[in-house]
């Protein structure tokens, strides 16, 4: 009996690398046999996905999340995850294999010293901030050391925290490394992988609904009725919890502070190693930081920065009409202000929380003005993949830097290649070669 579709899908979510590769092995074959048919791709895209290797709302791996771009009709689709590279190889070969334009890069926080005493995008942190490198072609970068640092600055603040919540949640007490570490494949755990371990503690420690949501009410100051709802609404319980437990005001907070981080200059210079391109990641305008926000990307510029993030349906799909009328504003002058500045512009759901959607809504009215923009952003940064992984003439390359004038010249280039590239175009990407100009590249995909 054939295994289905759906199981086969399932599969591309193992914790284990050889049961994805034979999932999509298969999928592939169905592909090829007619009996999945893979959309023409549209005009949205996601280059903001966060995957199993630090925290996936709804479990996908590398893998999944290419071959659900592919048969969703994303036109690009990229991930970032915190902290590590350890799923860039592998999105990047299922995205080629299944004929999806991609990118790949890293999210961490960072120390911003002209910004010490002033709150920038990670709430209630002066001077620090979320810091993005897109473009990586490969998790093998010349800057091992920060790599490894950072990702053993965020499991040491895991353990503190969780230090201070085993004690305040007992008898629902967890064991790092047995309990916590193995939900997630390259051993990068996340608050979130905290949370689904005590959530599923304190099922073993009070298999009684009644019991435990008594438990929940008296740790979390709810009412046990209430909590009894959110027993099997999984990441609602588990949100809650690490709101209540481990940020400010919760027993396992642990207060940031730039000490903490790798100061901006240095991440910007490992991203730069790796060939990748040091991106700003914009919250929402409303900060004091980015409130200045022209001070603040001179600030990014001045050590690298070369293009910026942003999630939008957290900026216009907002309940309050107040709020969201503020943002919208916000979002619309940060769009603008990037484009004159000549800054590629990335953007993507996150999908690090159970309910963020798979991509955007690129037909709601505030985000039809804007999409034009997002796509072109998108466009550059899979030719900057492609175009850094076969000849080194990337986006901030030497060949680049010889070949445009100014930035927006770069920018029409890099646009215009990877709208015209089709995936898997085999020929125009062996003749790839630094000696050809920008016109005999773009005259290689147009012919």
């Amino acid at each position: 009996m054939s295994v289905s579709i759906e199981t086969l899908e399932e599969q591309l979510n193992s914790l284990q690398p050889q049961e994805r590769q034979q999932a999509l092995d298969a999928l592939l074959e169905l592909v090829k046999a007619g009996d999945i048919v893979l959309p023409e791709p549209g005009n949205t895209v996601n280059l903001h996905c966060h995957t199993t290797f630090s925290f996936n709302g709804y479990g996908y791996s590398p893998a999944y999340l290419a071959w659900k771009a592919r048969r969703e009709g994303l036109r690009v689709a990229g991930v970032v995850d915190f902290d590590v590279l350890d799923a860039v190889d592998e999105f990047l070969a299922a995205a080629n294999r299944v004929g999806l334009r991609a990118c790949a890069g890293i999210e961490t926080r960072v120390f911003v010293q002209p910004f010490e005493t002033r709150e920038i995008n990670s709430p209630g942190e002066p001077g620090v901030a979320y810091q993005m490198g897109t473009g990586f072609v490969s998790g093998d970068v010349p800057d091992k050391e920060l790599l490894a640092e950072l990702k053993d600055i965020a499991q040491k603040r895991n353990r503190m925290v969780l230090s201070r919540v085993n004690p305040y949640l007992a008898p629902v007490t967890l064991d790092y490394e047995n309990e916590v570490l193995p939900l997630t494949p390259g051993g990068n755990a996340t608050e979130r992988h905290l949370c689904m371990a005590f959530d599923a503690k304190a099922r073993e420690v009070f298999p009684d609904d009644g019991a435990r949501a008594a438990f929940w009410g008296e740790k979390l100051g709810q009412a046990a009725a209430d909590i009894k709802s959110l027993l099997d609404d999984a990441p609602t319980l588990q949100g809650l919890l690490r709101a209540k437990t481990m940020k400010a005001g919760g027993p396992g907070y642990v207060k940031a502070s730039g000490a903490d981080f790798p100061a901006l200059d240095r991440f910007n210079a490992f991203i730069l190693s790796a060939g990748a391109i040091p991106t700003f990641a914009w919250l929402d305008g409303l900060s004091e930081g980015e409130q200045a926000i022209e001070e603040l990307l001179d600030v990014n510029m001045a050590e690298g920065v070369a293009a910026v993030n942003i999630i939008p349906d957290r900026n216009w799909n907002i309940k309050d009409p107040d709020l969201k009328q503020k943002k919208v504003a916000k979002l619309n002058e940060f769009v603008q202000l990037a484009q004159a500045r000549d800054l590629p512009i990335a953007v993507g759901t996150e999908m690090n929380a159970y309910g963020q959607r798979f991509v955007d809504d690129f037909d709601a009215s505030e985000m039809q003005p804007l999409a034009e923009a997002f796509l072109e952003g998108a466009h550059i940064l899979y030719a900057h993949t492609v175009l850094q992984t076969n000849a080194s003439m990337g986006y901030l390359s030497d060949w680049a830097k010889g070949q445009f004038d100014t930035p927006k010249a770069k920018n029409a280039f890099f646009g215009q290649f990877g709208e015209a590239l089709e995936p898997g175009n085999a020929q125009a990407i062996a003749a790839l070669a630094p000696e050809k100009t920008a016109d005999d590249i773009l005259a290689l995909v147009r012919s």
